[in-house]
């Protein structure tokens, strides 16, 4: 069987890209997909990118690696400026989606939803939206579609796993910016990778701890956008957005 660690959020925090990194390491995986959100909200873009290019086979386009070269807020423009015109223009053409199979399933990838990297979809939300995470890509025509019996995902940063009416959806959580639990996290699939045949098949879900207050002493010395924010919900995974 085949190990595929599936990562995802990893939002410039270099101390917990490092941790996570070196746990796939240990656990003898060397097979890794990205599912986007590179950069945005952490110190070390550059740094995170490039590591990530380097060990990960397969990455794909978050909302954040999108809008770092369309938007000209300082939440966005800050990390453009430290990435250089070449990576902003690299991350904003990484693919959509990535679809495989493994151990009979048909396995789909996006960053947020088959509808766009802005659509977002919370374990919580209705059966219909969460549904909708096995539509057809924009892209897909009628009599090609991948019809996907499994989704993993990134963006909402709450590492789940739910099964709906047969199928199997899953969130990764997020390495850098963990909104659940204050540890990084990442995934594990066990497969046999291209294989149509249905064999046994797991899908594994990994904390792990990373040195908090390195991450901050790093916002704090590059003096990252909203870095109160930011240190926030490094120190209490509380999104920004329900803090008062």
């Amino acid at each position: 069987m085949q190990r595929i660690a599936i990562v995802s959020d990893l939002h410039g925090n270099l101390a917990a890209w490092n941790a996570v990194l070196e746990d796939i390491s240990v656990r003898g995986v060397t097979e890794i997909y990205c599912l986007g959100d590179l950069v945005g909200k952490g110190p070390n873009p550059v740094e995170v990118f490039e590591s990530a290019r380097k060990h990960c086979r397969i990455m794909i386009r978050g909302n954040w690696d999108e809008l770092i070269g369309r938007e000209s807020d300082e939440n966005f423009s800050w990390h453009a400026k430290l990435l250089g015109p070449q990576r902003v223009r690299e991350l904003g053409e990484l693919p959509f989606h990535y679809d495989f199979l493994m151990s009979g399933r048909r396995i789909r990838l996006v960053h947020a939803s088959p509808q766009s990297v802005y659509h977002r979809v919370q374990p919580w939300d209705s059966a219909e939206s969460r549904m909708g995470m096995f539509d057809p890509t924009p892209d897909e025509q009628e009599d090609s579609r991948f019809e996907p019996d499994t989704v993993g995902y990134g963006d909402v940063h709450n590492a789940f796993l739910q099964h709906l009416h047969g199928r199997t959806l899953f969130n990764v959580g997020s390495v850098g910016n963990p909104l659940d639990m204050t540890e990084a996290s990442y995934c594990i699939l066990e497969g046999h990778i291209g294989d149509t045949t249905r064999e046994g098949f797991s899908i594994q879900f990994i904390r792990v701890p990373y040195d908090i207050e390195l991450a901050v002493r790093q916002a704090e010395e590059a003096k990252v956008p909203s870095l109160n924010y930011y240190i926030r919900e490094l120190r209490t995974a509380i999104y920004r957005g329900l803090q008062d």
